[in-house]
């Protein structure tokens, strides 16, 4: 049996984005107005008079017109040796597509067993919502990824940095405790996630 083409997975992949998107949407459509300064669960909307096509198309990533639609997508790039540090996405599943390069990923169900794949140009992979995931580069050069999410503001919350870098801070007995360590060791590891000055 042939390999699924890229097309076909790209198709699939954004069938299940949309699939399992936030809420319907109460209108047509909602571009975002970046120029109001308020930002509630979104931008609040462009008058619709004045949408133009301009407003959904994008020759890169940063910018295409999705607010209200429930869904967002970045591209990660990934030098040789780097790393997407654990973390999760308590709004939305992520989705990445490799785009150049290898990756080893990989999440952690409830149960705390991992789930992890090496992965290639053109391969696919899905985080479950909320769950803890990570991607690192072990090759010899730069990957990169597309990845979808199905929610505009899926969140991200970065373990390390939660626990060892958090205004206030978390006490340190109360991580040493969790960690099974010293206080002297949970000082140490909150100095690597210190806000730089």
């Amino acid at each position: 049996m042939a390999s699924p083409t890229p097309t076909l997975l790209l198709l699939t992949f954004f069938f299940f984005i949309s699939a399992s998107a936030d809420p319907d949407m109460l209108q047509d459509l909602c571009v975002a107005d970046l120029s109001s300064g308020i930002k509630v669960n979104g931008f609040p909307c462009k008058d619709a008079a004045s949408v133009t096509s301009l407003d959904f198309f994008s020759q890169g990533l940063a910018n295409p017109g999705l607010n209200t639609l429930g869904v967002s997508l970045s591209r990660i790039d990934y030098a040789p040796g780097g790393l997407n540090p654990p973390h999760t996405h308590p709004r939305a599943t992520e989705v990445v597509f490799v785009l150049e390069g290898t990756l080893d990923v990989g999440f952690l169900t409830t149960a705390n067993r991992l789930i992890s794949q090496s992965l290639k140009k053109g391969d696919v992979f899905a985080f479950p919502k909320g769950l803890v995931h990570f991607q690192k580069n072990n090759g010899k050069v730069p990957a990169s990824v597309i990845a979808a999410f199905n929610s505009q503001l899926p969140g991200t919350q970065s373990l390390g940095a939660t626990l060892f870098g958090s205004t206030p801070p978390v006490p340190d007995n109360i991580l040493a405790q969790a960690f099974q360590t010293s206080p002297g060791t949970v000082k140490h590891i909150k100095t690597k996630f210190q806000p730089k000055k």
